[in-house]
């Protein structure tokens, strides 16, 4: 009798100790694949930052181009206002002439 509460003792104890290295591997296991996702969501963090950061960049180069037509028809127009009233001075003396 006593034989048989040492074995079902021991193998009690040895249910334990596989049942803790398996919960042990396991956790290791999911530690190592979360290590993995949380790689991966980083990456991709890394990739969406760089194509935000290219999109600003872009945007930049608009504004600057914006502002530098801005600038252009600004003194179009200045030119032209100049050349209309250069214009009407020359068809002034004309009309004096007809």
């Amino acid at each position: 009798m006593e034989l048989a509460t040492i074995i079902s003792a021991a193998a009690g104890v040895c249910g334990i100790i596989f049942g803790l290295v398996i919960f042990f591997r396991n956790k290791r296991s999911d530690d190592a694949q979360d290590g993995k996702k949380d790689g991966v969501v980083l990456t991709e963090l890394g990739y969406i930052k760089s194509g935000v950061d290219d999109i600003k960049r872009k945007q930049e180069k608009q504004e600057q181009q914006h502002i530098e037509v801005i600038s252009r028809l600004t003194a179009v127009e200045a030119s032209a206002k100049q050349a209309h009233k250069r214009i009407d001075t020359i068809e002034g003396r004309r009309g004096d002439y007809e």
